[in-house]
């Protein structure tokens, strides 16, 4: 069967990440969470003092892309790929509530979008993938057979985020995360480079009263109607 090129965007805590993993394992695709790549070069910042709670040091940052190297590397006991950075794993560090803070403003900079543009279209050049993220589907592949645009309101995602900090021993407030939701809704969608809308041609799916399977179920119905067509 031909192999398409799936792209899933939206909005933070909508699950993205979840239902792309779900897809990628039903129809053995490779799956690419650019959103990894972003808290990747977010906490790389973090510990190169290139951002903090009252400063941006931007072009300290761009001097020191070069440095970074991403990988993602495939846990078999896990069963999904982690996320590496100079070769050491922080799949851990990456989900704090710390690095959510400030991974939509690193994720504006030019520069650093460029850099992991290009190198998640490499990753798609045989297609047969997942990527999920904010642009996929508007700027890496706006060819892709199938686009998804996934979206629930505020209140809900801050509840599933919040939810998942605390499964994880997270000491997060909702108030805080809430606030980490709207602020990172605003960044996201009023960011001069690739700001986050919905492409002309792809499909929304609000998930705000739809469970994991229902979400899978949906989409994956839609994953049929195009590869029949293809």
């Amino acid at each position: 069967m031909k192999k398409i090129t799936i792209a899933i965007d939206g909005f933070s805590s909508t699950g993205k990440s979840t239902l792309a993993k779900q897809l990628a394992k039903h129809l053995g695709y490779v799956y690419v969470d650019t959103g990894a790549m972003y808290r990747a070069v977010t906490l790389f910042a973090m510990q190169n003092n290139c951002i903090g709670i009252e400063f941006l040091d931007k072009d300290r940052l761009i001097d020191l892309l070069p440095t970074i190297r991403l990988q993602f590397k495939f846990n078999p006991e896990l069963g999904f790929a982690e996320m590496y950075l100079n070769e050491v794993n922080v799949e851990t560090e990456i989900r704090t509530l710390e690095v959510s803070n400030f991974v939509s403003t690193i994720a504006a900079i030019s520069e650093v979008r460029s850099k992991l543009v290009e190198q998640q279209q490499q990753m798609g050049k045989e297609k047969g993938i997942v990527m999920d993220g904010r642009d996929i589907g508007t700027v890496v592949f706006p060819n892709a057979e199938l686009k998804i645009f996934m979206t629930a309101g505020a209140d809900t995602r801050a509840q599933r985020r919040f939810d998942e900090l605390q499964a994880k021993g997270d000491l997060v407030s909702y108030e805080d995360v809430l606030k980490n939701v709207v602020e990172r809704d605003y960044i996201d969608t009023h960011r001069d480079d690739s700001p986050l809308i919905m492409a002309e041609d792809a499909i929304e799916v609000d998930n705000s009263y739809l469970d994991r399977k229902e979400q899978f179920d949906v989409v994956l119905e839609l994953i049929n109607d195009v590869l029949q067509n293809e």
